[in-house]
């Protein structure tokens, strides 16, 4: 086939119109009864940021991941379970959306520092060095027995942090209930060279990520 600025034109016409029409099918999400199934004040923020109305319901749901999985199983697995557990007290939701999102360094998780020494040493296998972090996500439509369950991965790099940085950082307490002991929104984000991929990911919840999961559940946010 040959193909001229008058055909490409076309195609691009169809790609428009089409685009257009599922736009015009899907609801506007400002209609749903949306509930946050977490107790991070971060991802409470980041909702708004898009202008999303919600309810804040944490639940209670475990966050034991079993070894044997990927660290993106475990997170997507994770974040389903608290997204369950939430349907289960909440069943008026249009949408319940959960998220888990873990840092890994070294091949191994970093979770939240269990005390100042923890952090001291998180951030010390951080420094001069490459991690990941991984969110894992769920969006449950529970009237109508739908989901999208997916991950996002993040590669974060750190500058080298000299221990006295370390400390100092340490002492403001702002690592201490942070996964990989460190705010990228915070003071954190003075260690950071260079990141490939999702910003709000390392926050804490992938925007681009929810905004498609909403897509195919029929909900739409512009």
């Amino acid at each position: 086939m040959v193909y001229n600025s008058e055909n490409i034109e076309i195609k691009q016409k169809s790609i428009e119109e089409a685009t257009q029409q599922f736009m015009e099918a899907l609801r506007p999400v400002s209609e749903a009864r949306i509930i946050l199934a977490s107790a991070s004040p971060r991802r409470e923020q980041l909702l708004k940021q898009i202008g999303l109305n919600f309810e804040v319901f944490p639940g209670s749901a475990s966050e034991e991941v079993d070894p044997s999985w990927s660290f993106q199983d475990g997170a997507e697995r994770v974040a389903l379970r608290k997204a369950e557990d939430v349907a289960l007290s909440r069943p008026d939701a249009d949408l319940i959306i959960a998220a888990d999102t873990v840092v890994v360094g070294c091949d191994e998780v970093l979770g939240k520092p269990s005390n100042r020494m923890d952090a001291f040493l998180m951030l010390g296998k951080l420094s001069g060095r490459t991690h990941e972090v991984v969110t894992g996500y769920a969006v449950l439509a529970p009237r109508e027995g739908k989901r999208v369950v997916s991950s996002v991965v993040t590669r974060v790099t750190f500058r080298i942090i000299a221990h006295q940085e370390i400390e100092a950082y340490v002492a403001t307490g702002e690592p201490l209930d942070k996964a990989g002991a460190y705010a990228i929104q915070g003071l954190g984000g003075l260690f950071v060279e260079r990141i490939e991929g999702c910003y709000p990911n390392v926050v804490g919840l992938p925007l681009t990520g929810i905004d498609r999961a909403l897509r195919q559940l029929g909900w739409r946010i512009l």
